[in-house]
């Protein structure tokens, strides 16, 4: 039977997304059959990661100096920013290498049911970012959840008057996606989205 502290390492470690009791006590084994090549190298990358890893005080990104490196890449288009959810979409976003523009990342979705109201959000500093002259554009890229849209509408709404170009993510058939596989929802939105060829 585990003792207290390995109890204690699979209730943590059960905390993290994605890992579930079962997952999270391979883990914790693996870690502890290993220490020398996982489990000392990972507690010191945490350490490291708690002490220079900060949040950026212009767009919300983590990185480990402040403005990040997006907000400080003199090469980025300073007319358009992508306003993401968390700092995961911005990473995504990212990885795919297909936007030159900055970040605003809203720290999460407005949500009545969890209590999240705007106040919670970085939405006023959005609304300051946006009277920036240099800005054109503003792309609300929110997940397509109701929260997420409900989010991108009020958004809007706090935006409407500017002279800004707002615009959304397009919704529907991703590229490979087999018509049989998806939901009736992406189905709908990617029919009334056509487009002439």
């Amino acid at each position: 039977m585990p003792g207290s502290a390995i109890d204690h390492l699979i209730q943590l470690l059960g905390r993290l997304p994605g890992l579930g009791p079962r997952s999270a006590r391979r883990v914790a084994l693996d870690l502890l059959r290993h220490r020398e090549q996982r489990l000392v190298p990972l507690m010191r990358a945490l350490e490291d990661a708690s002490e220079n890893v900060r949040e950026c005080g212009i767009c919300g990104n983590l990185d480990l100096c402040d403005p990040c490196g997006i907000c400080a890449d003199p090469k980025r288009d300073q007319s358009i920013l992508c306003v993401v959810e968390d700092v995961a979409d911005l990473w995504a976003l990212e990885r795919a290498r297909i936007f030159c523009g900055h970040y605003h990342v809203l720290g999460g979705v407005l949500s009545a049911l969890d209590g999240v109201g705007p106040e919670d959000l970085r939405i006023a500093k959005l609304v300051e970012r946006a009277a920036d002259p240099q800005l054109q554009e503003i792309v609300l890229a929110m997940n397509a959840t109701v929260d997420g849209q409900t989010t991108a509408h009020y958004i809007s709404d706090r935006l409407k008057g500017s002279a800004l170009t707002l615009s959304r993510l397009a919704h529907g058939v991703p590229v490979g996606g087999e018509l049989d596989y998806l939901d009736d929802g992406t189905l709908g939105t990617a029919l009334k989205a056509r487009r002439p060829l």
